[in-house]
């Protein structure tokens, strides 16, 4: 790739979404560029979950066949960087990479996901996307029935409580200081067996990412497999906000049914702006991104040279 090169399309991020969309545009006969800082989020995840035929793999596997998939399409180029700046406007668009290369594009995809902003506990980073985990839908079924925390506080304790009292009947809520659960809330909770604990936690102990029991501030402790943590989160690239792209109160960026952002030619997929984090969904959003696009190129009245 030289520089300056022009691509009719440059993907920012490339994981699931991101590759998931350039396959697509790869289909699509675009000649597109996918860059990718090296740094996904589920890194440290053993194994990824509800993707149909990858049930259960871990995500550098199912990253590694989608590259390979991605980049035997030959308009496709992958390239291990980092984006720095992006101005221009729709049809023209200059994307600047830290190691000084510049790229020209017709439209830019931002697939760059979420930045979760952990609470300040001993040991929870460790066992991030293991045992310290944030969706049902992708982790509950290994801990079912098994010792369970789930660590939130006020209205959302209440409805994230009785999802999870679905996968597990020990269940224990930990405020994490003083609850501020209504006391309607608090007595169907109690009523329904789950414990609510509001001395703050201290420590998360561990054995390779893999929870034993977490130590609140008054040194008990209590035993648990897996704990459930509902944490803030912002958007892993702060371009599209400089670009003037809307975001939802959610934090997410706003798009439209085509995956279109607020600004012309900017498109968004994958978790930076779904709701539900999933690889299925990431991957839905990434081919339907991929496809939009191609359709507005046509009917933009651009030609490929």
């Amino acid at each position: 790739m030289e520089n300056n090169s022009f691509f009719e399309v440059v993907i920012i991020g490339g994981s699931y979404a991101g590759l998931a969309a350039g396959m697509a545009l790869g289909r699509a006969l675009r000649r597109v560029l996918i860059i990718d800082g090296g740094k996904p989020c589920n890194a440290q995840t053993p194994h990824s979950h509800n993707f149909l035929t990858h049930d259960g793999h871990t995500p550098a596997h199912i990253t590694a066949l989608g590259r390979e998939q991605v980049l035997a399409y030959p308009s496709v180029t992958l390239v291990t960087d980092e984006v720095r700046n992006v101005t221009g406007v729709d049809r023209d668009f200059q994307i600047e990479m830290t190691s000084g290369k510049r790229v020209n594009a017709q439209k830019v995809l931002f697939a760059t996901g979420i930045k979760d902003q952990l609470p300040e506990i001993e040991g929870i980073k460790d066992c991030w996307g293991i045992s310290a985990i944030h969706c049902p839908y992708c982790h509950g079924y290994e801990y079912r029935d098994m010792p369970t925390g789930l660590l939130v506080n006020g209205e959302m304790a209440f409805e994230k409580a009785r999802l999870i009292h679905h996968w597990t009947k020990q269940l224990t809520l930990f405020t994490n200081g003083k609850s501020t659960l209504n006391p309607t809330h608090t007595n169907q909770l109690s009523a329904s067996g789950i414990a609510i604990v509001e001395t703050p936690v201290r420590q998360i102990a561990h054995t390779g990412g893999f929870l034993t029991h977490v130590i609140l501030s008054d040194e008990t402790t209590v035993s648990l497999k897996a704990l459930y943590v509902s944490a803030p989160f912002v958007q892993h690239c702060p371009i599209p906000e400089t670009l003037g792209c809307e975001l939802l109160p959610s934090g997410h960026l706003k798009v439209d049914d085509f995956q279109r952002t607020t600004v012309p030619g900017i498109f968004a997929a994958g978790d930076n702006a779904v709701k539900f984090r999933s690889v299925a969904l990431a991957v839905a959003t990434g081919t339907g991104a991929g496809a939009f696009i191609n359709h507005e190129l046509i009917e933009s009245g651009y030609t490929k040279t």
